[in-house]
């Protein structure tokens, strides 16, 4: 599936996405378990706990939404291809992943403004010593990631049907 960069660079990102997944899983299930524990055993808990737990909630769901494109495993919508013609579906797969990666290409540099505009005049807060704007990184990086992941499904695609020799 690598067709511009070298496996392993690829296979690193990969590692690293599937491990910081895992990490950020990990974290949310024991910081709200021992949040319970605190509540229900002595009627208190961590002030930035719940604060906390919000942003990787979204640190983990942005990032299985990259692991997940990258698997083939991401939502989407098919109405057409199996009443088409083969040859003409491997063509329309394509452009469709194309379309993805512009709209994500765009949600990616939306999000850059997003996190810089956070960063120039955000409202200060901090969790731990993290900024909000921090905190918000997880935009424009799952969805270079998500863009990554659809520019190799696109360029595989080209390939795949280029190297069949079929014409739409």
């Amino acid at each position: 599936m690598s067709v511009f960069a070298p496996r392993h660079i690829l296979s690193t990102i990969y590692r690293l996405e599937d491990t910081l997944l895992s990490l950020l899983l990990f974290a949310m299930i024991i910081l709200s378990c021992l949040q319970i524990g605190l509540r229900t055993l002595f009627s208190t808990g961590i002030a930035w706990a719940d604060p906390l737990l919000r942003y990787l909630v979204l640190w983990a769901g942005l990032l299985g939404a990259a692991v997940a494109t990258r698997t083939g495993k991401h939502i989407a919508i098919d109405l057409f291809s199996h009443l088409m013609p083969k040859r003409i579906s491997r063509w329309l797969a394509v452009a469709v992943k194309f379309f993805s990666l512009a709209v994500c290409l765009l949600l990616t540099y939306a999000s850059i403004v997003f996190v810089a505009n956070e960063a120039a005049f955000g409202s200060g807060q901090t969790i731990l010593g993290l900024a909000s704007w921090q905190l918000n990184l997880i935009f424009p990086v799952s969805f270079g990631l998500i863009s990554l992941h659809f520019l190799i499904w696109t360029i595989a695609g080209i390939g795949k049907v280029s190297s069949s020799g079929e014409n739409p």
